[in-house]
């Protein structure tokens, strides 16, 4: 029998998060041990061993994302970009940069691995959808790291605007409907689904994390 440990709660238990503004570099923020993560605001949530914490920044060539997983034994077999990475461990972030619903979602792995979709708007179609969501979506320019050690892992990311379909960095002020999730499968690839852990920032009351009613504001502090 499959043994899940789902973190549903109610909606709107989640404030929105605060960016700050990040110094104006493109790639150099993917390091963990840059001083600018420091005045980052961190949200933290999901259960103990597996506690999982947030960073955002952003400037004028995108959002700078950082999770630091807490982890003694991360694993994964998944090494190729767009596997279906939500099988095994990962984070997971959605954002809905245009406001339209077509929200966009990108995966990360232990292994720097990438998935990235979006949402389906009205009367659209993909060749490969999972449910309503199109795998041949790609973040253009995206840029990911992953260090290990000390019982966690750290993935960062660099979202471009124009990635995520954006002429341009919004005005300072300006909100992002997001939720941030973690997905972690004690069991390891021999039992993938015994005790896995389903943890999302802002609950979605559900057992999907698909759920936009759920998603926060992330708003861009100047």
């Amino acid at each position: 029998m499959k043994s899940l440990i789902l973190v549903l709660l109610v909606f709107q238990t989640s404030p929105a998060y605060e960016a700050q503004r990040a110094p104006p570099t493109r790639d150099t923020l993917l390091p963990p041990d840059n001083a600018a993560w420091d005045g980052a605001q961190e949200v933290v949530w999901g259960p103990e061993p597996y506690r999982t914490g947030f960073r955002a920044l952003w400037n004028e060539h995108g959002l700078h994302l950082r999770f630091d997983s807490e982890d003694d034994a991360p694993w994964f077999t998944m090494t190729e970009r767009d596997d279906r990475l939500w099988e095994e461990e990962v984070v997971e972030i959605f954002l809905d940069p245009l406001g339209d619903g077509r929200y966009v979602e990108v995966e990360l792995n232990p292994a720097n691995v990438v998935c990235d979709l979006r949402r389906l708007g009205p009367g659209e179609t993909a060749s490969d959808p999972i449910g309503p969501m199109d795998r041949g979506f790609t973040v253009t320019g995206m840029r990911t790291a992953v260090t290990a050690g000390d019982g966690r892992w750290t993935g960062t990311l660099l979202l471009p605007w124009e990635g995520l379909g954006l002429s341009g960095p919004p005005a300072a002020g300006a909100e992002i409907p997001f939720n941030i999730f973690r997905i972690k499968r004690p069991g390891g690839p021999e039992a993938p689904d015994a005790g896995a852990v389903f943890a999302a920032w802002s609950p979605t009351g559900s057992p999907s994390f698909h759920v936009p009613e759920a998603f926060r504001p992330l708003r861009l502090i100047p």
